[in-house]
């Protein structure tokens, strides 16, 4: 039996933790927030979270800083985030890649997604396209499936690099079609869309704004989207899905603390970053990049992360892939 001090000790200890987190969301924040970006600045992860936290600026009245913590394909500054006390003073604005993809990649991945964060909301959502050149006689999905199959190992696809969505992306369709591509990796995007639009690959994946110009100047024929459903700005183009029933690949973005921020403090988060991805600048900024706003409960974003995340482990397994 535990002695009547102790076990009144323990008894104001649990009292003052159940207030202390609604008490802490009630005046939070009360100095800077800082937002972890694992990327560089100016792309279009970094550009949608500055969006967003000028949004929580003018709505909190205190700064929230964007923190460009690149490297490792997003490790480092999502592993830094990771490690942060739960406070609600560093939080983590990720994609897809540190956070479904990498950590399948590395050898000893220094975090586990499912495990190290809190998740707050899902910010959003871009789609992506798989396009061809001109030259190849493919003109839908289908009619691709079925060349490929009849050339089996000879037609080369591009790729920003070994383990980037666009490299997934090629790897789970040919898995789900029971096709055999070439894979051609390159050092980033723009040497990739160059070499397709000049001819050296067939076909390639990528973020619809990074090749719609090409497809608009036919140096590139759109197939499908990767997304769930079609987009609003070109409702012509067909989902994958319709050829491959299940078949998604998305790019998107979520917030997310440290493990053990506090559940008053996730709650207002996911209110107040709502709030922020309702205001017309916002929405502008995400529509510029044919991306759509997400939101949600914390608990819609653990589920899409936990979905996402076993979908890629099995694509890098299945494939062999491995980091460089």
């Amino acid at each position: 039996m535990k002695h009547p001090c102790l076990r009144g000790m323990i008894e104001a200890l649990c009292l003052v933790m159940l207030v202390a987190g609604p008490a802490a969301a009630q005046t939070y924040p009360a100095k800077p927030v800082r937002v972890i970006v694992p990327f560089p600045p100016g792309g279009a992860a970094d550009i949608v979270a500055r969006a967003i936290t000028q949004e929580m600026t003018r709505a909190w009245g205190r700064q929230v800083v964007v923190d460009n913590r690149a490297g490792a394909g997003g490790l480092i500054g999502a592993e830094q985030a990771a490690r942060a006390v739960p406070d609600g003073y560093t939080l983590l604005f990720a994609s897809a890649s540190p956070m479904s993809v990498n950590p399948h990649l590395a050898a000893k991945p220094p975090y586990h997604p499912l495990r190290d964060f809190t998740p707050i909301v899902l910010i959003g959502f871009s789609p992506n396209v798989i396009v061809v050149h001109p030259s190849l006689p493919a003109h839908t999905m289908k009619s691709l499936i079925a060349l490929a199959k009849a050339r089996p190992g000879q037609i080369n696809y591009a790729s920003n690099g070994v383990g980037t969505l666009s490299h997934l992306a090629i790897e789970l369709l040919k898995h789900q079609a029971g096709i055999d591509l070439v894979h051609v990796p390159y050092k980033g995007g723009a040497p990739a869309v160059i070499d397709t639009v000049a001819g050296h690959c067939s076909v390639f994946f990528a973020a619809y704004p990074t090749l719609s110009a090409q497809m608009r100047a036919g140096r590139l024929r759109g197939l499908a989207v990767t997304s769930a459903q079609r987009i609003a700005l070109a409702p012509e183009l067909p989902t994958v899905a319709e050829t491959l029933p299940g078949f998604e690949a998305t790019q998107w973005w979520g917030a997310y603390g440290p493990v053990g921020l506090p559940a008053a403090l996730v709650s207002k988060l996911n209110s107040d970053i709502g709030r922020a991805l309702a205001s017309a600048e916002v929405k502008r900024r995400l529509a510029a990049d044919a991306a759509e706003p997400g939101g949600g409960s914390p608990g819609d974003l653990a589920a899409y992360l936990r979905t996402d995340y076993e979908r890629w482990g099995r694509v890098v397994k299945a494939a062999g892939i491995r980091a460089n």
